[in-house]
């Protein structure tokens, strides 16, 4: 296997956690939707703890992104 192959096998598979940050805010953001509808009063406690777990979630696919770009761009 050619090493320009390796890499690029790495990078993609590096990416596959893409798919499961896609899920986990699908899922955040539906459960917000659905918790604001069922009580309206608590939409400032339940925005803020989301927001909060939308940064960790998204850390997740900026860590994924910087490693795919590591192993495409280095030596």
């Amino acid at each position: 296997m050619d090493a320009s192959a390796a890499k690029l096998i790495g990078a993609g598979i590096s990416v596959i956690a893409l798919f499961g940050v896609g899920l986990g805010l699908g899922n955040l953001f539906s459960s917000l939707v659905k918790s604001i509808a069922r009580n309206p009063s608590a939409k400032n406690d339940l925005v803020s703890t989301s927001m909060l777990c939308f940064a960790l979630i998204e850390s997740i696919a900026l860590l994924a992104f910087v490693v795919a770009m590591i192993i495409l761009f280095t030596a």
